[in-house]
């Protein structure tokens, strides 16, 4: 089953004197990770994101047309920063890959199951 592993992160995280550490050190625990997961033969994809300020909304209202709104929707102090989908046999599986997923400071992983196209 394939899941998608949302990482929600504080871009501040990566601001900062240290800053240039901080991504070095936050890519290269991703490198290990992926080493692992081709290691372990789990099939997988992911990109990381452009800053959150570069998003386009389009948001409806329920009234027709939606409306484009610039930066990203959500009313919190973490952003969508990537993504992996893992195709693994269940969420115990996927919630062991998400927690070694790297986040400097504080944020999230969020873990959803996809939903195939055929059901």
């Amino acid at each position: 089953m394939q899941y998608m592993l949302l990482i929600n992160e504080s871009e501040d995280a990566y601001a900062g004197e240290n800053a240039a550490q901080v991504m070095e050190e936050t890519l290269a625990g991703h490198m290990k990770l992926i080493e692992k997961l081709a290691a372990s033969g789990v099939e997988w994809s992911g990109n990381r994101l452009r800053e959150a300020h570069t998003a386009t909304t389009l948001r409806y209202s329920g009234k027709g047309e939606g409306a484009l709104h610039d930066g990203p929707y959500a009313e919190t102090h973490e952003e969508l920063g990537g993504y992996y989908i893992v195709d693994v046999p269940d969420l115990d599986a996927a919630v062991e890959w998400a927690r070694m997923i790297p986040i400097p400071g504080a944020g999230a992983i969020e873990i959803r199951p996809v939903w195939p196209e055929d059901e």
